[in-house]
């Protein structure tokens, strides 16, 4: 019997190679053209080129940018444009185009105030004028859209209290570089949000000085004890351009930050944190404020915001009306605080089947963390004599990661620190931020409403 020899490549159907090349990257494909002439030919075979172009540059059919153009020729237009950027564009691209679809349906004129992308010669003209390389996360973001305009509400989330408004701008390249800073404290750092009725950034490290460390974004906190205006606090939002980014957007489309007054707030919701007593439920978000807390001395205010809702299903004789609230607030140390008081927030709601009543208040920690639970006391209008108390969830709040800055101080200050209590005394609060020297609008909230 004659033995069977060996088949090469040349012995072999195109069919079945193609197959087993479609499942490879384009730089497999590349190197396979390296290989011989048919797997040259093979390699070059234009439709093994279409499911990298939709992988890489999310390129159907119909987006082609030239018709008459191949795959593997709009492959590689792409390439020589955004190729650096090939391992964070597709994943950026779709977190910009969920945002806007999101955000057009609910927030159109926020979408409105986007600027287009800018191209490599501006931002490498960026990078000579400030002397520092940008990180590619965020340089391919800005090449798909160039931050926007500076308006009211920004694109990248509000908070609004009582004689505080928060909202941030993305800031686009040329107003960033504005912002560059060159000072000891915030060496090398990049603003890259701004929020023009506070003047608060979110800065972008460039590189490793200051005890910060490259790539990382942070909101900048004084250091209230040090006699050291370099001596500067970070609290840290992200390691990378990329991870703040594309969390902020799955925050944001997946309802999780509520759209509300046309605008992104940056509550976070444990969809845990629910409570439901006699048809009446109480569901609990929160936010912490990084510019109005501090590390040195340990000051950290939390927001939160509380809904309450009677089913719709209830009877109409379950109508009720709220008298008076109780707190126990707990610090990380296990300290316990109790408060009582009439009311929330100066008002009396009542609720009625299908009825919704909402409210924002805050409150303070000397520690990083804490949590709060309670209930509200209820009469029926019908039978005010008829009280009842309806549950608040315990809900938690912590602060952002944090790091001391690694500047040394010319001198300590021992009688700066607060004494380590949770006081909620509105008048000492108010002295104790005026000590703090903090941003001018001072914060009147009422506590633990």
């Amino acid at each position: 019997m004659a033995l069977v020899g060996a088949l090469s490549l040349l012995d072999l159907p195109s069919d079945p190679l193609l197959v087993i090349l479609s499942y490879l990257d384009f730089r497999d494909l590349v190197s396979c053209s390296l290989v011989n002439r048919r797997l040259q030919q093979l390699s070059n075979h234009d439709l093994l080129w279409k499911r990298p172009c939709q992988i890489y540059w999310l390129v159907s059919e119909s987006k082609i940018p030239h018709k008459t153009q191949t795959w593997k020729e709009t492959f590689i237009t792409y390439y020589k444009d955004l190729g650096r950027y090939i391992e964070h564009y597709a994943k950026l691209k779709k977190a910009w185009d969920s945002l806007k679809q999101y955000l057009a349906e609910r927030c159109p004129k926020m979408i409105s105030s986007l600027k287009a992308g800018v191209q490599e010669k501006d931002l490498n003209a960026v990078e000579e004028k400030i002397g520092c390389k940008l990180p590619d996360d965020y340089r391919c973001s800005l090449r798909i859209h160039n931050g926007q305009k500076l308006v009211v509400p920004g694109l990248m989330g509000s908070m609004a209290l009582p004689n505080h408004y928060r909202s941030e701008d993305f800031l686009d390249i040329d107003t960033a570089a504005g912002g560059f800073q060159r000072r000891m404290g915030l060496n090398q750092c990049l603003p890259i949000t701004f929020c023009i009725h506070t003047g608060i950034s979110q800065y972008l490290a460039l590189a490793d000085t200051d005890g910060r460390r490259r790539n990382e974004i942070f909101y900048q906190c004084p250091d209230q004890i040090a006699h050291n205006p370099a001596a500067i606090d970070m609290f840290i939002t992200a390691t990378s351009f990329f991870q703040w980014f594309t969390s902020y957007v799955q925050h944001v489309v997946s309802g999780d930050y509520p759209i509300i007054w046309d605008q992104i707030f940056r509550y976070e919701h444990d969809k845990a944190c629910v409570a439901t007593t006699d048809d009446i439920t109480v569901s609990v978000s929160t936010s912490f404020v990084p510019e109005l807390s501090s590390i040195h001395p340990p000051h950290y205010f939390f927001t939160y915001r509380i809904r309450l809702e009677m089913s719709k299903d209830a009877y109409p004789e379950k109508a009720c009306q709220l008298d008076s609230r109780y707190w126990r607030i707990t610090n990380a140390k296990e300290q316990v605080e109790e408060v009582q008081g009439p009311g929330v927030v100066g008002d009396y709601p009542q609720l009625r089947p299908g009825r919704v009543y909402e409210y924002t208040s805050c409150t303070t920690f000397s520690t990083s963390s804490g949590y709060m639970e309670g209930y509200y006391t209820f009469h029926r209008l019908d039978k005010k004599q008829e009280t009842f108390n309806v549950v608040i969830p315990r809900f938690h709040m912590k602060c952002l990661t944090f790091r001391a800055s690694t500047i040394s101080t010319e001198e300590s200050c021992n009688d700066c620190f607060f004494h380590d209590d949770d006081s909620t005394d509105t008048d000492d609060y108010e002295e104790r931020r005026r000590f703090l020297d903090m941003p001018n609008a001072p914060v009147h909230c009422p506590r633990f409403s």
